[in-house]
């Protein structure tokens, strides 16, 4: 049951199984009360029933609409309508604008109208108010840091590096990079053809010097000790050397002096000859090894005898060094090394043996006066020159004594170079 309300039930909602009453049920009186055209609706829906009920049927029933007040507005009203033909529009009222899109953005002006909106604020503070002699000070500053940076501007311009052009100062100028330097051509090595070994001993420019001078080889040293051997010897290479460095030179070829030592045991390696007394060596920079001891025995017994063989020895030996100095040395060996037999290897080394005891009578021809080769010591001399060899023909080294002497005397007499070519002499001569 539902409880009663003190208004004798006029607002208390409908019951179960109510249903609103229709348009037949309602009676005249009904329909003109306002009361019950402004009825409040029911504000519950009542118990759920199957809809097999036989009550049903009413539901069933189109419902005739509520009434509504014809003085009441409602927003959700419908559409106006249409308007009759030939009637004149009538503008739409509203707030919406005509004449494009509607500004939006930070100039878009406000559209708030309400009174918090309209109020006026506070009004603003005054610009704040500057002495006049700040304002002063301040511009002088202005204008001295101004003037200060210019001037400096001024002089780092006029003092910029020449050699960094400034469109500033003065115009610029494209200056011409210095010449790549051109290489020197490149040197030509121009390989001279050797010359041929028999060329050099047969055709040699040496035999066209023309004679020999004389260059006055006097001296007064008397070898009798150890220094006084050297010095003797070094007096007779002096002599030597002002003999034939004008001839070598003349020839084509550069001179240079030789050296005159005490022989010793470690002074024969290397050496063209080897003697009991002196020898050639051109491995240790043209050196004359002499032995004194043999010279210094040799002069105690005959001081004579032995003057002329350190004179003559000397100066043959020398001829060694003559050779050397126009390359006719070293063909020579040459010659003697690609000899087939021993026999054509002995005869080379005579020819060379040969040719330097001629080079030898040379230098005594020439000198002859100024070395008291003379009377006597001339005897003797030739005596010692005709006896020298005794060696068996074959292996002979200096040829034999008739030989030696022939080439020995040759020199002596032409002191010509031109007469000293054993190398195109006949077998019979350089046996």
């Amino acid at each position: 049951m539902p409880d009663e309300q003190p208004d004798g039930g006029a607002n208390t909602p409908p019951g179960a199984g109510h249903y609103l009453p229709t348009s037949d049920s309602l009676t005249e009186s009904d329909r003109t009360t306002p009361a019950a055209a402004n009825r409040s609706q029911p504000i519950a829906l009542g118990k759920a029933r199957a809809l097999s009920d036989p009550g049903e049927s009413s539901l069933r029933r189109k419902a005739r609409p509520l009434p509504v007040d014809p003085s009441a507005e409602s927003v959700y009203s419908g559409p106006p309508p249409a308007p009759l033909p030939g009637a004149p529009i009538t503008p739409l009222a509203g707030t919406r604008r005509t004449g494009g899109d509607r500004r939006v953005g930070w100039n878009r002006p406000s559209s708030r109208a309400g009174s918090q909106y309209t109020q006026v604020g506070p009004p603003p503070l005054p610009p704040r108010q500057y002495s006049k002699a700040v304002i002063a000070g301040l511009s002088a500053l202005v204008l001295v840091v101004t003037a200060s940076v210019g001037v400096a501007c001024f002089k780092a311009i006029s003092s910029y590096d020449s050699s960094v052009d400034s469109p500033l100062s003065r115009p610029k100028v494209r200056t011409t990079p210095a010449p790549i330097p051109t290489p020197p051509d490149p040197t030509v090595t121009v390989t001279e053809k050797p010359v041929p070994n028999l060329v050099r001993l047969q055709k040699n420019e040496l035999y066209t010097v023309g004679k020999v001078p004389s260059v006055n080889c006097k001296t007064s040293i008397k070898p009798d000790s150890q220094s006084a051997i050297l010095e003797y010897y070094q007096a007779l290479v002096a002599c030597l050397d002002k003999t034939w460095a004008p001839l070598i030179k003349k020839a084509g070829y550069k001179f240079e002096a030789p050296t005159v030592v005490l022989q010793s045991k470690k002074a024969g390696a290397g050496c063209t000859e080897t003697s009991d007394s002196m020898y050639y060596c051109n491995s240790t920079g043209h050196s004359i090894s002499i032995n004194w001891q043999e010279d210094l025995k040799d002069y105690r017994e005959d001081p004579a005898g032995a003057q002329i063989w350190m004179m003559t020895s000397v100066a043959t030996v020398y001829g060694f060094h003559v050779q050397d100095n126009t390359e006719m040395l070293t063909a020579s060996f040459s010659e003697e090394g690609f000899a087939k037999t021993d026999a054509s290897k002995f005869q080379a080394r005579r020819m060379r043996q040969l040719q330097n005891s001629c080079f030898g009578g040379i230098f005594l021809g020439a000198n002859k006066q100024s070395l008291g080769l003379t009377g006597a010591k001339y005897d003797t001399w030739e005596r010692g020159e005709k006896s020298s060899s005794n060696d068996p023909k074959v292996t002979r080294l200096y040829g034999s004594g008739a030989n030696q002497w022939f080439w020995t005397s040759s020199g002596f007499t032409a002191q010509n170079p031109k007469a000293c070519n054993t190398f195109t002499a006949s077998p019979k001569r350089v046996s």
